[in-house]
């Protein structure tokens, strides 16, 4: 069964005097509980394939399917995580984490049960009067991660939530992702810059071309979620793999001295 299907995908965006085509006869279909990361050149609607999904960008045509409804605005049951975390800094830790179920209507004691449960879970129970302000940004992250799991999402959208993180911090909450994903077994969508990353995280890697995006190739992953798969020869064969087709999309160009100097 699919969790998501996008058939013929197109997102235009319209400027002064000009539209940028984002996305154009983009298809793809996503397994119930599998997890999948999405790579490319930058500009070639990574993130705006995430925003269509989780129904904040309305597409031109096509077709953008989630547990077998169309989608035509946002999802009750679709969680989206943003690079800058998308935390309230004049709210506390707790506040935060309830955004969405306070959204949804839900009782003020059921509510704070689920998000004492979610805080506990990853490591801030004891943070949970505290400001966004006083948190690192590893913490930041499990706050957005927690608010994510107190919505009990069966679809994880998450958009470079962890570049702006150090290595150490950023291998630690991929770990975290991974067990979270082991446990719960939700649909993920992961967009990122970084191989390695879509390689841990990814069960398939779907590489986008230059804009306007399309799938120009998707990777099969199976050893992904293995202990130790780090360590492993296929894990660094399908890195290579990766870089190889990164290259072949013109992820990696870079302009002549000549051109930059003119």
């Amino acid at each position: 069964m699919s969790a998501v299907a996008i058939r013929d995908l197109a997102v235009t965006y319209t400027g002064v005097g000009r539209a940028v085509h984002a996305i154009a006869g983009l298809d793809l279909e996503v397994g119930d509980g599998e997890p999948i990361a999405v790579i490319g050149p930058s500009g070639c609607g990574k993130s705006t394939l995430l925003l269509a999904l989780a129904g904040l960008v309305r597409a031109d045509s096509g077709e953008l399917i989630v547990a077998g409804e169309p989608v035509v605005g946002p999802r009750r049951r679709t969680a989206l995580i943003l690079q800058d975390f998308g935390l309230l800094p004049w709210k506390t830790v707790s506040h935060n984490a309830a955004l969405g179920l306070e959204v949804r209507g839900v009782p003020v004691s059921e509510r704070r049960r689920i998000v004492a449960e979610a805080l506990e879970r990853l490591g801030l129970g004891e943070f949970a009067e505290a400001y966004p302000g006083e948190l690192s940004g590893g913490m930041r992250q499990r706050l957005a991660l927690a608010r994510a799991l107190a919505l009990d999402a069966d679809l994880l959208l998450m958009d470079e939530p962890l570049s702006a993180l150090d290595a150490l911090t950023r291998e630690d909450l991929q770990n975290l992702l991974l067990e979270i994903w082991r446990q719960r077994r939700h649909t993920s969508v992961l967009v990122t810059h970084s191989i390695e990353e879509a390689v841990f995280l990814g069960r398939r890697v779907v590489v986008l071309s230059p804009r306007p995006g399309r799938v120009a190739a998707i990777v099969e992953n199976p050893g992904m979620g293995e202990d130790g798969y780090r360590e492993t020869p296929e894990f660094l064969e399908r890195c290579v793999e990766l870089r190889r087709i990164l290259a072949a999309e013109g992820a990696f160009a870079q302009p002549s001295l000549a051109r930059s100097a003119s």
